[in-house]
């Protein structure tokens, strides 16, 4: 009776959680994890917990999952937008302002790209998950485009002055996605 009551009262917000797997494993003590498997959820869990601590930690883990996802979700094309915006002002002087900044799904081979005739600035969505310290890099490398459209010193001088640039590159390097003479 109580489970036709308490879903009856769902929201069809509610009612819309993922199928979830619970695996039980004798040789697990006391660890609670959970990721991804497809559309399902797998939760893994020690074999000695109760039915009523299993139903807690489902119910935390699809929690955290949830979180960690909205974390890693990367911003819209709005957002990179403002943020391009704010790192022009921040480290180009605002010599620079771009009149779109989004995400794209076509480029395999670059990160970035931009027409500086048109102040137009793609990312990759390859880049979307890499950190925003690392978006944020790829964002300046194409703003400083704008300024200066070539890999000359006077644009890697404008690329560094963002603090972590090197850092990003080095990244970038090991993720593969940086050639040796830093095209994008």
């Amino acid at each position: 009776m109580s489970r036709s009551a308490s879903s009856g009262g769902r929201s069809p917000a509610a009612s819309a959680k993922p199928l979830v797997r619970v695996v039980r494993s004798p040789r697990r003590r006391k660890t609670v994890t959970a990721y991804r498997e497809g559309d399902t959820v797998v939760v893994l869990l020690p074999s000695r917990m109760t039915k009523r601590e299993e139903a807690h930690w489902v119910t935390t883990m699809l929690q955290r999952l949830e979180q960690r996802e909205r974390r890693r979700q990367p911003p819209g094309d709005q957002e990179l937008e403002r943020r391009a915006r704010l790192l022009a002002a921040r480290y180009l002087d605002g010599a620079v302002e771009p009149r779109s900044v989004r995400w794209v799904s076509n480029m395999r081979n670059r990160y970035g790209s931009c027409t500086p005739d048109g102040k137009t600035i793609r990312l990759s969505d390859r880049i979307a998950p890499y950190p925003a310290w690392v978006r944020d890099y790829v964002l300046v490398h194409e703003l400083a485009h704008l300024a200066v459209p070539n890999h000359s010193a006077a644009f890697w001088r404008l690329v560094a002055r963002y603090p972590l640039a090197e850092r990003a590159r080095g990244f970038l390097i090991a993720k593969g996605l940086e050639d040796g003479d830093g095209d994008g």
